[in-house]
């Protein structure tokens, strides 16, 4: 059952994330129109990575999508970005916002990199088209019954700050394309870097556009997390950061004790 979703993200987001599971088999009943509109009235709500970077999300139906194989859900979001730096990461930190209230409030979710909106949708928007988001009452459990049916990294694999397992476990279990977790995390507990790995050559062929979506999303569960543990966070973007080889910097998240 769908539950009414709630205005400003205030949900149990923290809990969602750590039984969340993407949704791929979907009920063919559309939402509620007032539901559809609850989330139209969200995407307002979002909250920016890069406050300079114009977006624009419309909800499609089904229809309006060339599923190139794949199964189709009721409605999907079309996300589209004006092309600016870090215009990836920054869809990737607002629409993940999306996909756990999405689960919060019972409806399934799926990011999908293989379809693509139809030309009446393209044309709908000066932006460039990213990707979309499948979503609807879902037609398979909504969770997973707990973090051991994860396939996800160690946290030694993710990040060097080696006294932070609670706050980072969080950005352990965040989604990413072909479950390739393409990010990592340095610094300390207090400042801690947001960076993605550089991709082989192959691997850059095939998911390049998806690894700094992904580290957007990682980012984003790490917002939560900190929040959870009663920290409040600034982000800084500082280029000339040094981090390790291998990496690129995305973004400094500061950690402060809230009062």
């Amino acid at each position: 059952m769908v539950k009414s979703l709630t205005s400003g993200l205030e949900v149990a987001i923290y809990d969602v994330i750590f039984k969340r599971k993407s949704i791929r088999k979907y009920d063919n009943s559309p939402l509620d129109e007032d539901i559809l509109n609850r989330i139209s009235e969200e995407l307002n709500n979002l909250i920016p990575l890069h406050n300079d970077i114009k977006i624009d999300i419309k909800i499609i139906s089904g229809e309006d999508v060339k599923l190139r194989g794949m199964k189709q859900a009721p409605h999907y979001l079309a996300i589209f970005s004006e092309k600016k730096d870090g215009y990836l990461t920054n869809l990737g930190f607002m629409l993940q916002q999306v996909d756990l209230l999405f689960s919060a409030s019972g409806i399934g979710s799926c990011w999908q990199g293989i379809p693509s909106p139809k030309g009446n949708v393209l044309k709908s928007s000066d932006l460039d088209f990213i990707i979309l988001i499948a979503f609807g009452i879902p037609a398979e459990p909504l969770y997973r019954d707990d973090t051991s049916q994860f396939k996800r990294k160690s946290l030694e694999n993710i990040t060097d700050i080696v006294d932070a397992k609670e706050l980072l476990e969080p950005v352990r279990l965040a989604p990413s394309a072909i479950n390739s977790q393409p990010w990592f995390f340095t610094g300390t507990k207090d400042i801690i870097h947001a960076c993605s790995n550089k991709p082989n050559f192959l691997k850059a062929i095939l998911v390049n556009k998806y690894i700094s979506i992904d580290a957007g999303i990682a980012i984003y569960h790490l917002k939560v997390s900190a929040e959870h543990f009663k920290k409040t966070i600034t982000i800084t973007f500082n280029k000339d950061k040094t981090i390790p080889k291998g990496l690129n910097y995305l973004a400094t998240l500061k950690l402060d004790s809230a009062d």
